[in-house]
């Protein structure tokens, strides 16, 4: 820690601030984890005996920003440098039985602060100026466990805030720790308790747990304790159950499985980690339970689950209040998933191809991610056939692409044109004989301007 603080100096600065006006300032929560874990950020929390309008007159010359858009909870932000600190009042935060939002109470103390942090980890301190640590609830003993614990009983500070419930298993995805045997035990007996947290809260904790390094742990965690069935039900549902007459694979494991394929893809994408992808791997088959139907013979089918799975994957995402920017993106992937099974051994003609570009748009990089993860079979020469009749795919989509522009399709004459060659004026007529070119364009290719216009006539008097 000590080198942390001799390389941002600007941390021993502010609580020399702090201290010149008679107040207390300590790093606390995450930035005093991370450090000792070696994995130093550029965001800094701080706790503080000072209230909101002091923190303000204390560093208001110092900073080089500052807002208070969290002022009701005590928090002022500044930025210094590069720097981005919350500096909070002292505090303790519950949430009656009935409330969306926490009750802020000032506190007085850095001790009685801490004991209201959420696992023992994150309760850990610097105090400064005089950079004395601070580990009243064996913090470090438990980063060298690896071990969640709360500096409390579970069920108070799960009480105080349902959604440290969820932030458990965030915290077993990004770190990779285990929680602890009374933590796990009070998160399936309080699971309840997260249907009063607002929903904007609980997808962003589920968003932090997708683009961890481990999210199939941190999903385990929450299908295991309930947790899942109260913010995204579809996820327990996959555990379908299976008798020795039926046969078919395990839907959950299965898209667990799809998960993990997928994130060691991502480095097909120019960001990562992507959390549309890993969206769309876990939601991918959420159709099946409703789809499901027993064929003599000792065979399941689930047909059309790609097309249901999309409509369940708009509805609970539209729950979870995500941008219908993401919801468009995840629910086109769904609904694509099985689109390349339809290839069989290559069969498909160029239209088809064309098609399939045109239809994943831009998430064609994604939909070659999902299709590829989505191959979870034991039988090593099915999976390699698979994979050969995937690259072959992607290298006719290739070749296409640089012959004929695929990712940006259009007939081979535009809207104007088209009013001009059969006299119409603006209206439904023009669109028809746009969609006709298009699906021409998408069966034969490019076109010349005199072939296509040849074409329109044609269409267009038979029409008449």
């Amino acid at each position: 820690m000590d080198a942390t603080l001799a390389a941002n100096p600007f941390l021993v600065e502010v609580g020399a601030l702090f201290e010149a006006a008679g107040h207390e300032l300590a790093i606390v929560g995450g930035p005093v984890r991370d450090a000792v874990l070696d994995r130093p950020g550029s965001d800094w929390d701080f706790a503080t005996s000072a209230r909101p309008e002091e923190i303000e007159r204390i560093t208001g010359s110092w900073a080089d920003a500052m807002w208070d858009v969290g002022r009701e909870f005590g928090t002022i932000g500044l930025r210094k440098g590069h720097h981005d600190l919350e500096i909070t009042t002292y505090r303790s935060d519950a949430y009656d039985s009935a409330s969306r939002r926490p009750a802020v109470e000032f506190g007085e103390t850095l001790d009685g602060d801490l004991s209201r942090r959420d696992f023992a980890v994150n309760a850990m301190a610097i105090r400064l100026p005089s950079r004395e640590f601070v580990d009243l609830y064996g913090g470090l003993a438990d980063l060298d466990d690896r071990l969640l614990r709360t500096p409390v009983t579970p069920e108070q500070s799960f009480s105080d805030d349902p959604l440290r419930m969820m932030r458990a298993a965030r915290f077993v995805s990004q770190l990779g720790f285990r929680a602890s045997a009374d933590v796990v035990t009070a998160m399936t007996e309080m699971s309840g308790r997260l249907k009063i947290v607002s929903a904007e809260r609980v997808r962003d904790e589920l968003n932090k747990l997708l683009i961890g390094a481990g999210p199939v742990a941190g999903l385990r965690l929450l299908v295991d304790t309930g947790l899942a069935e109260q913010m995204l039900p579809e996820l327990p549902a996959l555990i379908l159950e299976r008798d020795e007459h039926h046969r078919h694979k395990d839907v959950y494991e299965h898209s667990l499985t799809v998960l993990e394929q997928a994130i060691a893809l991502e480095g097909r994408l120019e960001s990562q980690p992507d959390l549309v992808i890993r969206l769309a791997s876990l939601l991918h088959d959420i159709g099946k339970p409703k789809t499901r139907r027993f064929v003599e013979g000792g065979t399941v089918t689930f047909h059309h689950h790609d097309v249901v799975g999309a409509k369940l994957t708009r509805k609970r995402m539209r729950a979870l209040r995500y941008s219908n920017d993401v919801i468009d993106q995840v629910a086109k992937l769904v609904e694509l998933h099985l689109r390349f099974h339809g290839y069989g051994s290559g069969e498909w003609t160029d239209s088809a191809v064309r098609r399939y570009v045109r239809d994943a748009g831009d998430q064609l990089e994604r939909l070659h991610i999902l299709t590829r993860a989505d191959s979870t079979t034991r039988n090593q020469k099915k999976a390699q056939r698979l994979q050969r009749t995937y690259d072959e795919l992607e290298q006719r989509i290739a070749v296409l692409a640089e012959q004929e522009e695929l990712g940006s399709i259009r007939p081979d004459l535009d809207g104007a044109q088209i009013m001009q060659i059969l006299g119409i004026s603006p209206g439904p007529e023009v669109g028809e004989a746009y969609r006709f070119l298009l699906d021409l364009r998408m069966d034969r290719g490019p076109l010349s301007e005199a072939d296509a216009t040849e074409a329109l006539k044609a269409f267009w008097a038979a029409r008449s």
